[in-house]
């Protein structure tokens, strides 16, 4: 960095730890929190201090009403910035914040800022793309950590109950995303060999062993409730799950490569990432095609049944038939005998036509599963 830029910066830092001098403490301000964020957040590329963000971390620990004061001061503090250094520092701060991981941090939810377009202010676009980039996707993923954060504190306050085995599947398939956001945080262009990005990618680094951890241990547990007792759809999600995590132990394997040539501190040692094995991927892929085949079993028993629907008469091979020109009563509905009638009785009791026609008489009494046949009609 420049000379005149550094004392620029060093003087808007001054103006404003002079404003916040004459600040009175409320609800909404804590003039020594609010120092210890704007030297925690400065305008200095050289180094990163230390000593007052672990301050900011003692003041979020010590009581939740620090919160609101929190949020006041960082979403002041960014708002007003063009500084990419300025708005870096401030997404290691909030980095930092929820990794103190207190039950207060679930009131701050979404980010109290906006940085998914964020541009540099202080020097030509062709020299701070690489930043400005950098900056989005850090705030895109802590803006969806403290996001999953907040709701995963939420629930276990509000149900202490043991997670379902879907409920468990959808916390995964987060953390995964999670993930997959956290690696696309690397410098792009030739000019971000600095210390605060190094810095930066410290924290990213760790932030990666943690949740990638996470989710392997996640996915351990899962392997031995999918079993064929499991629903189809479970099955289904925990093989885009596991499949998923294979590659993305790949992607991790290139991205620590990457850091390591960069320089991250961090990624020194590449650990060794642990493939799932190929017969947990095969159970799973049983239980799912157990399933499906169960499922055709099943249709194909609904097709049967409705097919012996159709059937009327219980077939008797001791029964015989007979055509006759003679009309005959049916005692009652289930039974009948044979009875003669005459054609006028008939004519006038059923209001038919008297010419005779053919009709199929049983001898013997007959049941009837369901209703009688169109053809005896009364």
């Amino acid at each position: 960095m420049k000379l005149w830029k550094r004392a620029s910066g060093a003087l808007k830092d001054r103006k404003s730890l002079f404003s916040i001098g004459f600040s009175r403490k409320t609800s909404f301000r804590n003039p020594d929190l609010d120092s210890a964020i704007i030297h925690a957040t400065s305008h200095d590329d050289s180094s990163v201090d230390y000593r007052n963000a672990h301050r900011v971390y003692k003041w979020i620990r010590s009581s939740p009403a620090n919160i609101k004061p929190l949020v006041h001061a960082l979403s002041s503090r960014v708002n007003r910035t063009r500084s990419w250094i300025v708005a870096l520092k401030a997404l290691m701060l909030v980095h930092g914040v929820l990794c103190c991981k207190v039950s207060s941090i679930q009131e701050i939810r979404r980010l109290p800022f906006d940085l998914s377009d964020f541009s540099d202010g202080h020097s030509r676009p062709s020299k701070t793309w690489g930043f400005n980039a950098f900056i989005r996707a850090y705030f895109s993923f802590l803006d969806q950590y403290s996001f999953f954060m907040s709701e995963q504190m939420r629930r276990r306050h509000k149900k202490p109950q043991v997670d379902s085995v879907s409920q468990e599947l959808e916390r995964i398939q987060k953390l995964q995303s999670l993930l997959h956001m956290l690696l696309q945080i690397r410098p792009m262009a030739d000019n971000m060999k600095r210390t605060l990005i190094l810095e930066a990618m410290d924290c990213v680094v760790i932030e990666i062993f943690d949740i990638y951890g996470r989710i392997c241990s996640a996915i351990a547990k899962l392997l031995i409730k999918i079993h064929p007792a499991a629903g189809k759809a479970e099955a289904v999600m925990a093989l885009k799950i596991v499949k998923k995590a294979t590659s993305q132990g790949e992607d991790l394997a290139l991205y620590f490569e990457f850091c390591k040539e960069f320089g991250v501190s961090n990624a020194h040692e590449i650990p060794k990432f642990v493939s799932i094995p190929e017969e947990d991927i095969k159970a799973i892929e049983k239980v799912i095609n157990g399933v499906e085949e169960e499922e055709e079993e099943t249709k194909k028993e609904e097709m049967e049944v409705e097919e012996e629907k159709g059937i009327i008469l219980v077939e008797r091979p001791e029964l015989r038939t007979i055509i006759t020109d003679k009309w005959e009563v049916f005692e009652d509905d289930l039974c009948f005998t044979s009875k003669e009638i005459t054609e006028n009785d008939q004519h006038r009791k059923y209001n038919v036509d008297p010419s005779p026609l053919p009709l199929i008489v049983i001898d013997e009494p007959v049941y009837f599963t369901h209703t009688l046949p169109d053809l005896i009609t009364f």
